[in-house]
């Protein structure tokens, strides 16, 4: 029984191990509906590229660092290279984005590169939100649907491309304001590598017993420092976000096994099976077997 779900694939540090693009044509445009990954939800991960990611349809929850933004039909996002970021719906959002490495619109060893673009992705912006009710950033919005839609001309779609995006970055570039340390977005990317080094180590020991001390511990913190960084980056606890890990793994063995539930409860971390249906109920709003039940029959139908 095997369920067709996209899924973002990370390294260890959480950097997306997919090439986006070619090293001749560092590009690459998705047409992405959260209808169609695991819980609605492209997790945490970060990559080399900057992203631009447009809303078609639905409310969208990006996490990006520390921050929590909700974005709306119409509005559009920067990411800056390098973020840790991930994007969530309560229900499917049609979130169309393209991913470039930054020397696609200049030559690292150009000056357009270290005058235009160097000072940008170099500096503490981790975002920038674009609204239509702002000129400036009504105009990206356009600009970034164009590329979208050049995609689809095969016969000038790189050059256009290339201009359109060099046309979005000198917009860019000539409104954010990188020295306005009141409204710059900024994240520390020294915590960041905490969360992540602590998101690592559930990740890779889920399965067993985990206590709060023994994470914090992992990265030579307190408990206290381990619960801080978790509600400043990813909002909730550790031993919550453990739980939840648990149950997304629980979650694909039931899609993707015969296991007996008991089995996929202990192989998921919880030595309890009553307790883990209590939360997989809570969660999903199904017990485990009708979970698995609504799998099959979702698999059956496509």
């Amino acid at each position: 029984m095997e369920m067709d779900y996209n899924k973002i694939l990370t390294d260890e540090d959480f950097m997306e191990i997919k090439q986006h693009g070619t090293s001749d044509y560092p590009f690459q445009y998705y047409y992405d509906d959260l209808e169609f990954f695991d819980f609605h939800c492209i997790e945490w991960h970060w990559h080399r590229e900057f992203e631009f990611l447009y809303v078609e349809s639905g409310q969208i929850i990006c996490g990006i660092g520390e921050k929590q933004i909700i974005l709306s039909e119409g509005d559009a996002i920067f990411i800056n290279s390098k973020i840790l970021h991930r994007f969530y719906a309560s229900s499917g959002g049609v979130i169309p984005n393209f991913v470039c490495m930054p020397e696609f619109i200049a030559p690292e060893n150009s000056l357009v590169y270290k005058k235009y673009i160097l000072p940008i992705i170099s500096s503490n912006m981790s975002f920038q939100c674009f609204q239509i009710a702002e000129p400036w950033q009504a105009r990206i919005i356009q600009i970034m649907i164009k590329i979208m839609e050049t995609q689809e001309n095969e016969k000038i779609r790189e050059l256009s491309t290339l201009a359109l995006l060099q046309d979005l970055w000198l917009i860019f570039y000539e409104n954010v304001k990188l020295s306005d340390k009141e409204n710059m977005q900024t994240v520390d990317e020294a915590a960041q590598k905490r969360v992540q080094l602590m998101m690592q180590y559930i990740h890779e020991n889920y399965n067993h017993e985990l206590s709060l001390d023994e994470i914090a511990s992992h990265i030579g913190v307190s408990k206290s420092t381990a619960l801080n960084l978790f509600q400043r980056f990813l909002h909730t606890t550790p031993v919550s976000y453990l739980i939840g890990y648990r149950l997304q793994a629980a979650s694909w063995l039931l899609k993707n096994t015969n296991k007996k539930v008991k089995t996929i409860a202990y192989e998921s971390g919880f030595r309890n099976v009553d307790y883990f249906c209590r939360l997989f109920k809570k969660r999903y709003h199904l017990t485990p077997s009708d979970y698995r039940c609504a799998c099959l029959k979702q698999y059956i139908c496509k």
